[in-house]
């Protein structure tokens, strides 16, 4: 993209083709390989406002994992049945609610068995299941030979003990949901998870209405696999005892579709020479594309204001903040930097925002880039009229 110069820096745009694509590629590969389905878009990879309003106008559910999720989803609209909600922190009454409402919830704890017990009738209630991903995937799992902590245990009977629980107090269990953080988002962590399913559907003699396999695949980039890679790998799999005529499978996507269509903008304001380096100094910062600070390395680009300028051996790209380690990347024979030229970041729309902390600046514009090219604003930036609402300032008198 070629931006207006004008624009006031750091800032997020979010190009709306490109987010189309992704969304577009997913729902033809679910339709051709298994067309009963369900996209749950998973609002804690990114939960700005006008990117949930997209994907429920686009039919998907709202995947939420903590009664703030929820509620957020009922703030914006959302229709009262249309969430998937998982995770460790659900409140009972929002575990009750949800599902009195015909939500789907993934039970992930044994207080969440017992809340299970006082419904009464037929409802959208599924198990997460905690398997060792690490055997069928060896050094693939975020977690290694840690393992997981979330759901119940295969391995060491702990998802036996809750099946039991649930049919002697005769609590259908609807679905199974196997979601998997991986380190390498490969087609073989989704084998394992579909061949998982099918082991606990015929060990444990369940008949399921939907099967849950999660989110974390790639999207968006040529080189890596892609939607129909992996979902016509599953159905095949899936295909051995479940049928799209009887079963839905649900789909958790979140980076796959946000994290490509987003990039950061960034200015140079001021460039400094030390003993050891020359210093770049933008008013973007690591902590808005990279919350963790765990990479060295970035898609990025250059918009120079004059591009007739000599080659730098070293160059330390840094933020604004007030740490040392706000240092983003080296830039190494490349054309010098001034003041006024931009450093565009791409594909970071994924666990930024979200993560982007409240740490000497506030949170940054957002813009949406249309078809027509015009930007349209969707967040203005936060000042500290943002940051004091709901705060008590002064001794209570």
């Amino acid at each position: 993209m070629h931006l207006n110069t004008n624009l006031k820096t750091p800032c997020y745009i979010i190009n709306y083709q490109e987010l189309e694509s992704n969304f577009n590629n997913l729902n033809i590969a679910l339709e051709k390989y298994w067309n009963n389905y369900i996209i749950g878009y998973s609002y804690k990879t990114n939960s700005l406002p006008w990117i949930i309003d997209y994907f429920n106008k686009k039919g998907c559910f709202s995947e939420v994992v903590s009664n703030d999720e929820y509620e957020l989803g009922k703030l914006l609209g959302i229709e009262k049945n249309k969430y998937i909600y998982n995770g460790p922190i659900k409140t009972k009454e929002s575990f009750i609610e949800a599902a009195e409402n015909g939500c789907y919830i993934n039970i992930d704890s044994y207080r969440e068995l017992e809340w299970a017990t006082e419904l009464r009738g037929d409802y959208k209630l599924g198990l997460r299941i905690n398997f060792d991903i690490e055997k069928f995937c060896p050094n693939q799992s975020q977690c290694g030979i840690e393992g997981g902590r979330f759901g119940f245990c295969y391995e060491n009977g702990e998802l036996g003990k809750a099946i039991a629980f649930l049919k002697e107090k005769n609590v259908k269990i609807a679905g199974l949901h196997l979601h998997v953080s991986s380190k390498t988002r490969s087609i073989d962590i989704y084998k394992a998870i579909a061949i998982m399913i099918i082991k606990i559907i015929r060990k444990f003699e369940l008949k399921l209405s939907y099967v849950d396999i999660g989110g974390g695949f790639f999207g968006g980039l040529s080189d890596k696999p892609q939607f129909s890679d992996y979902i016509k790998m599953v159905s095949e799999i899936l295909s051995e005892e479940i049928s799209p005529e009887k079963t839905t499978l649900i789909i958790e996507p979140g980076m796959s579709v946000i994290g490509t269509p987003v990039s950061y903008i960034s200015s140079v304001i001021d460039v400094k020479d030390t003993t050891y380096n020359r210093f770049v100094i933008t008013d973007g910062s690591r902590t808005n594309i990279d919350p963790l600070m765990k990479k060295n390395n970035y898609f990025h680009k250059y918009e120079y204001i004059n591009k007739n300028k000599k080659k730098l051996k070293k160059q330390v790209i840094c933020g604004y903040t007030c740490m040392e380690n706000d240092r983003l990347y080296i830039e190494k024979n490349g054309l010098e930097l001034e003041i006024g030229d931009k450093i565009i970041y791409e594909k970071v729309g994924a666990y930024t925002m979200c993560l982007t902390p409240l740490f000497i600046k506030y949170f940054p514009d957002v813009y949406v880039l249309e078809k027509n090219n015009n930007l349209v604003k969707v967040r203005q930036a936060w000042t500290s009229h943002q940051y004091i609402q709901n705060s008590i300032i002064g001794e209570k008198k």
